[in-house]
């Protein structure tokens, strides 16, 4: 484990409270919601609280229009914590250091796909299918899937984090202090254009892609 605390960039800090708590914002009212109307996989019978739905719609539209902020950050400022050209080679590496980081690079890059995935059979969705139990429905589903997804990525998140870099690396994404070099006007004096890898180009494609359906398709959609 390591006994130093490792710096974070301020913007990836920001970004990542943002979207972390968003995120767990999103599975508690999301599963208020399931609990409310759906049920067939287990219920904690919870009280019902007005307009969870509303509640949680709102919620999940603030995390897609922060989502591709981070999502471009994360392709283009901070890609050395997703999947690289020769991850597939390192995971070959069994329980070594590298075998660590390079599966949680790839536990990074499939939570960006599940987010992805989650804002478009979320957006997909219309709010009367439950209500009127009307259930089978295949983007709600689909919904349930990907944040089933998430829930699993969250985890192997935190697991992979603490092998790698113990308790420090959990912690430094909440410590608050600030570099004289990390000031806003340095935010961005790392930020390239061209993705690191051919890979991350196809993933980065795939994110944005699929954020941008997210945003348009139920205006396209018919009522």
């Amino acid at each position: 484990m390591s006994q130093t605390t490792p710096y974070q960039p301020v913007l990836l800090r920001l970004l990542h409270s943002a979207i972390a708590l968003l995120v767990f914002a999103s599975l508690i009212t999301g599963f208020m919601v399931y609990d409310r109307f759906d049920k067939r996989f287990g219920t904690l019978n919870l009280p019902i609280v007005p307009n969870t739905q509303g509640i949680h719609g709102t919620i999940a539209l603030t995390f897609l229009v922060l989502l591709p902020l981070f999502a471009l950050y994360c392709f283009h400022i901070g890609s050395r914590r997703l999947v690289q050209s020769q991850s597939l080679v390192q995971l070959k590496e069994f329980n070594k250091p590298i075998w660590w980081v390079s599966l949680q690079r790839l536990t990074n890059t499939i939570m960006l796909l599940s987010a992805t995935f989650a804002v478009i059979t979320g957006r997909m969705m219309k709010e009367e299918w439950l209500p009127s139990e009307e259930l089978n429905h295949a983007w709600y589903i689909g919904h349930l899937i990907a944040w089933l997804l998430m829930i699993v990525g969250i985890a192997m998140h935190l697991l992979m984090s603490a092998k790698v870099g113990g308790l420090p690396l959990l912690l430094s994404i909440y410590n608050w202090k600030i570099r004289a070099e990390d000031m806003p006007k340095s935010w961005f004096k790392s930020f390239k254009l061209k993705p690191s890898s051919k890979t991350l180009l196809i993933i980065e494609i795939l994110v944005i892609g699929g954020i941008a359906i997210a945003f348009v398709l139920p205006a396209l959609s018919p009522q």
